[in-house]
C-alpha cells in the first residue's frame, strides 16, 4: 500500500457538456441527448453508420489555442485547453509553493490529433503540398502532454501514456509513481480523445460500432458509441475532498483487441486496487463499470466485477451518455466518479435499454434516481483496453473509514 494522493481542480468536457454542475445534473438524469450522429464519417463498406457521441460545443465554440502556440493546434488540444480552465487556481498556489519544476504533466490519449493529420494527408495527395497551418506536433502521439506542460508553465516531466482505453486511467498510476518517488510534487494529469476517420475506421472493419444508441449489458448490445472528451485535474499530497486511494493494473495478454474471457486479468486489477488502498469488496458502494456495449467486453466485465465484488455494490454504465471515449475513457470514469462522491447520495444510472441478459453474471444495476442515504465513501472505476490492458482506480471521500 501506497501513499494516497488527493485529486485537485476538476475540470470535464464531453457529451454531457463542459460546466461540471450541468454534467452533474445530466448524468444523474440519465441524460443521453448529447449523443448524435457523426455526420462527417465515412463508413467502410457492410459497417452501418454508428451513433457517436459528439461534445456538445460547435467546432467554433471551442476554447482557442494561444497564438504562439499553433504548431499545436488541433482539436483534441482545443478540448484539453477547455478541461485545464479550472486548473489555473489551484495549479497557481501549487506552482507558488513548489516551483514549476516540480510540476509534472502525464497525459493518456489515443488519437491525439490525428483527424488533423488525416486530412493534411489527403490534402497532400490531392494537391501535393501539406497545409499552410500543419505541423506533426498537431498529431504526434506524445504532443498532449508537452502542449499541456507549455499552457500551463510547468517545467517537471511531461510525457504522454497509449495504452488504448487505459490510457489516460494509467496516467493517474504514473503521476501517482512521480510523486511517490519525490520526482515531483503535483502532477496535471487525465486524458483527451477526438473523433477521427482512422478510429471509426477501424472499429468498423472490427463490426464493434452499434447501429444505435450502445445498450450495455443488454441481451440486445451490439456494440460501441465513439465519442470525444477531455478530463484534467491535478494529483498531489495536498489535502483536499477527494482521495486518489488505490490503484491496480494488469495485462492478461489473451488477444490483441478481446479480453480474456475469464475476467482473470480484470479480477486481478480489481484486488490490486483493493489492496492498494487497504480495503476489502464490502467497502465499495459503486463500481463505475467500462461497459463498451460489445459482446465480448460486458460477458468478461460482469463475470469479473461479480466474481471479484460480488452482486451488493451498485454498478453502472454510462457510455450512452458520453460515448466511449477510449484514451480518454479512464479520465473521463474518474470524474464521473467524483461527481458521485461529492454529490448528496445520488448514484450514475445505468443507461441501457432495460432488458436483462440472462447469461451474463448478475450485477446490481442503478437507475435513474437510485441513491444512497449520504454520499458513498469509496467508489471504484475501471478500463480495459486491447492487448490485455487492465486497470482499477479507487476514490474515497476524505476521512472515510
Amino acid at each position: 500500500m501506497t501513499s494516497p494522493v488527493h485529486l485537485h481542480g476538476l475540470g470535464m468536457i464531453n457529451a454531457l457538456g463542459h460546466d461540471l454542475p450541468d454534467i452533474a445534473e445530466r448524468l444523474f438524469a440519465g441524460d443521453t441527448s448529447g449523443m448524435r450522429v457523426h455526420e462527417h464519417w465515412h463508413p467502410v463498406p457492410t459497417s452501418p453508420a454508428p451513433m457517436v457521441g459528439a461534445v456538445r460545443l460547435a467546432d467554433h465554440e471551442l476554447p482557442s489555442l494561444p497564438r504562439a502556440m499553433g504548431r499545436y493546434d488541433c482539436r483534441n488540444n482545443r478540448l484539453l485547453v477547455a478541461a485545464a480552465e479550472r486548473l489555473r487556481p489551484i495549479l497557481a498556489r501549487h506552482v507558488s509553493r513548489y516551483g514549476a519544476r516540480r510540476i509534472g504533466v502525464v497525459i493518456g490519449t489515443s488519437t491525439s490529433g490525428i483527424a488533423e493529420g488525416g486530412t493534411a494527408l489527403r490534402m497532400h495527395a490531392s494537391d501535393g503540398a501539406l497545409p499552410a497551418g500543419y505541423h506533426y506536433l498537431q498529431q504526434a502521439l506524445g504532443s498532449p502532454s508537452k502542449f499541456v506542460a507549455e499552457l500551463l508553465g510547468v517545467q517537471g516531466p511531461a510525457y504522454t501514456i497509449s495504452t488504448a482505453c487505459t490510457s489516460s486511467a494509467k496516467a493517474f498510476g504514473a503521476a501517482r509513481r512521480l510523486i511517490d518517488s519525490g520526482t515531483c510534487d503535483a502532477v496535471v494529469t487525465g486524458g483527451a480523445d477526438t473523433l477521427c476517420d482512422l478510429t471509426l475506421g477501424g472499429f468498423g472493419a472490427l463490426e464493434s460500432l452499434s447501429r444505435s444508441l450502445t445498450r450495455p449489458m443488454s441481451p440486445n448490445r451490439d456494440g460501441i458509441n465513439i465519442g470525444e472528451g477531455a478530463m484534467l485535474c491535478l494529483v498531489s499530497h495536498e489535502p483536499s475532498d477527494i482521495v486518489l486511494s488505490g490503484i491496480g493494473d494488469s495485462s492478461d495478454a489473451h488477444h490483441i483487441s478481446s479480453p480474456s474471457p475469464d475476467g482473470s486479468g480484470a479480477i486481478a486489477a480489481m484486488r490490486a486496487a483493493l489492496d492498494d488502498a487497504g480495503l476489502s469488496p464490502a467497502d465499495i458502494e459503486y463500481v463505475h463499470l467500462h461497459a463498451t456495449g460489445t459482446p465480448k467486453n460486458d460477458a468478461m466485465e460482469s463475470l469479473a466485477t461479480h466474481a471479484c465484488l460480488g452482486p451488493a455494490p451498485w454498478a453502472s454504465g454510462t457510455k450512452a451518455m458520453t460515448g466511449h471515449l477510449l484514451g480518454a475513457a479512464g479520465a473521463t470514469g474518474i470524474g464521473l466518479c467524483w461527481l458521485a462522491l461529492e454529490d448528496r447520495g445520488r448514484l450514475p444510472p445505468h443507461v441501457s435499454d432495460g432488458q436483462t441478459d440472462p447469461s451474463l453474471s448478475p450485477l446490481r444495476l442503478a437507475a435513474v434516481g437510485t441513491s444512497l442515504e449520504r454520499a458513498p465513501r469509496h467508489v471504484m472505476t475501471n478500463a480495459y483496453a486491447f492487448g490485455g490492458n487492465n486497470v482499477s482506480v479507487i476514490l474515497s471521500r476524505a476521512g472515510a473509514q
